[in-house]
């Protein structure tokens, strides 16, 4: 081959590279990326996979009515494997490789705090769908599950009160991590604030993935023969909810006796457990499925055609869904308003387009960002196990609820603001 051959050959072939990075370039920018960071395996995927499939639905409607500023969205999907370190680094992944323009995703505390620092130093965009124990308020989180005061504070309130059995002694019970502790000392100040004496409250953790409750609930059966009224309060995650349901009922523990009201079981965790001896029983969300509402009913339908067109495992054949389903959905119909508000991904203006945006919630309220503090208002329900596995409302607010972030039972709160500190 000629010198001058081989010119054109190597130019040829540079023009080839440069036109397909062109065309790679060009492609990428034709999407918005959309990061989802849900454990799809571990302990946790029991509850977190729906979370994705929920995203998904709700990308494909985006979709099919045009996209965002003229662009589709892309999913970009990661397993953090129900790891908290790995957490942080799909995150990273997510913000600078895929450069994803928004991330929903987490579901415990752990893994969320895990991420933060990543979002932070990036100043990356998360949608966080899931209850938690407040103290913290980010620049670059939206939190669309409920605070303590959204949850579990009405949820003892009831419990106090007559219609809920006027319990006067209580367990705390939940897995070893920073949301069930936090929560339980925000819980023990209340209860010390009402009178309730430290020997009238049992605290007990379990690591995650703990399966044998046999122990725990004789040491509930017998602080609970001691003479007063006694509730439990559970704030257990993930997969250990199924052998703790289980032995609830092996040992008889029925809720006319010792009522247990459970932050973080909905009708997915229900779904493996023979839900007959637990009737009666409680859980306090913002949502649940068997909520009477237009919007519900809609939501259910679109979510059965979607889990059946997509065969997705236990949903095809029993569509449920739950509270984060519900959160899940209405954060990223948010986020695509503030972006469309904002004209643009960029993260700091669709941060200040998020402010006051509203959405036709599924619960049958319109939902409403606050104009500050990045929580949602949000109802609260507190509703009993039916047979079937659904929930009967037993209990409600009369319309939602504003978020308090920082618990004005912690010392000191009363000194922090209400809206993230700009960076």
């Amino acid at each position: 081959m000629s010198r001058r051959s081989a010119v054109q050959s190597l130019s040829a072939v540079a023009l080839g590279v440069a036109g397909l990075a062109f065309s790679t370039m060009a492609s990428a920018a034709d999407t918005i990326k959309v990061g989802v960071l849900h454990s799809l395996s571990g302990t946790m995927a029991i509850s977190e996979t729906v979370l994705k499939d929920t995203v998904l639905m709700a990308i494909d409607e985006i979709n099919a009515k045009g996209g965002l500023l003229g662009k589709k969205l892309e999913p970009v999907v990661v397993d953090p494997a129900s790891n908290w370190p790995l957490f942080a680094e799909k995150a990273k992944q997510l913000l600078t490789q895929d450069k994803v323009a928004v991330t929903f995703g987490c579901w415990t505390s752990v893994s969320r705090k895990s991420v933060l620092p990543v979002y932070k130093e990036n100043n990356g965009l998360l949608f966080y769908p899931v209850q938690y124990e407040g103290e913290e308020l980010e620049k670059n989180v939206f939190y669309t599950g409920a605070a303590p005061n959204q949850q579990a504070i009405p949820a003892v309130e009831y419990l106090m009160s007559k219609d809920g059995g006027s319990a006067k002694r209580f367990v705390l019970l939940g897995t070893d991590y920073v949301y069930p502790r936090t929560t339980n000392k925000i819980l023990r100040a209340f209860l010390k604030s009402k009178g309730v004496a430290e020997a009238d409250i049992m605290e007990e953790y379990t690591p995650f993935g703990h399966s044998d409750y046999q122990t725990i609930i004789a040491k509930i059966k017998k602080f609970a023969s001691e003479g007063k009224k006694t509730a439990v309060v559970s704030t257990i995650n993930g997969d250990s909810n199924v052998p703790f349901y289980k032995e609830l009922g092996n040992q008889g523990l029925k809720a006319k006796d010792v009522p247990v009201v459970a932050f973080s079981v909905g009708e997915e965790e229900l779904r493996g457990v023979d839900t007959k001896p637990l009737v009666g029983h409680l859980a306090a969300w913002n949502y649940f499925m068997s909520v009477k509402s237009p919007a519900n009913t809609e939501f259910i339908k679109k979510w059965s055609a979607y889990a059946k067109a997509k065969n997705i495992a236990g949903h095809k054949d029993k569509p449920l869904t739950n509270d984060p389903m519900e959160a899940t959905y209405i954060g990223i119909n948010m986020w695509a308003q503030a972006v469309k508000k904002a004209g643009t991904t960029d993260v700091d203006k669709v941060i200040a387009a998020m402010a006051g945006q509203t959405f036709p919630a599924p619960g049958g309220f319109m939902s409403k960002m606050d104009e500050k503090n990045h929580h949602l208002h949000k109802p609260v329900f507190i509703g009993e196990v039916k047979a079937d596995g659904q929930f009967k409302v037993v209990w409600k607010t009369p319309g939602p609820v504003k978020a308090q972030p920082w618990s004005p039972y912690i010392p000191g709160n009363d000194k922090k603001k209400d809206e993230p500190e700009a960076k």
